[in-house]
Formats: structure tokens, sequence, C-alpha cells
């Protein structure tokens, strides 16, 4: 690819289904852009001390769907990056209100 790329202060999401390849474009495209890579799945992960199938199980898809919630929220928060979410992130409206 040749060219300039321009990039804005919004953040790129990127959505599909789960091994779609969401985190390997993510790495590529960020790395282009120059931008940071956030992977809401490491995120969520981290800030569970879990991981995410441990916790589903644990609690629930509800519960851990409030948490991806407010990750994603956060994320597109945090400035300019490449966010990858999880492949279950647009199941919910108001992750898909946000990530419009």
């Amino acid at each position: 690819m040749g060219g300039d790329v321009t990039t804005s202060s919004r953040a790129i999401e990127l959505v599909g289904p789960a091994g779609s390849g969401k985190s390997t474009v993510g790495r590529h495209l960020a790395r282009r852009l120059q931008l940071p890579l956030m992977d809401s799945d490491q995120v969520i992960e981290s800030r569970l001390g879990c991981p995410i199938r441990e916790y589903f199980e644990r609690e629930g898809e509800a519960s851990f769907r409030d948490v991806e919630a407010a990750v994603l929220d956060e994320l597109r928060q945090a400035g300019p990056g490449v966010i990858s979410t999880g492949g279950g992130a647009v199941l919910r409206l108001e992750n898909r209100q946000r990530l419009h």
C-alpha cells in the first residue's frame, strides 16, 4: 500500500465473528496507522482477573455483557486508536450504537 494515511481523533472499531481475524487485522492496521491497538477481550480479561469463558460460565452472559459494554465505552473515549472487539460485542443494541 502506498500513499499517506491520515487519521482523525476517532477510534477505528473492528467487529466480526469470533475467529474472523479482528485481532490480526487490528495489529497490522494499528502499526500501519501508528495508533495504539486496544483489544477489548484482553482489557476485559485483565480487569476480571480470569479468562472470559470462566467468568461467562460463573456469572452468566448478562453480567459479562455489562462488563463488555463498560469496557467498550471506555476504549472509545480513550482517543484515537484501533479497537478490536469481541465476537459478541454487537449482540447488544447499546454496543452497536456506541460503535456506529
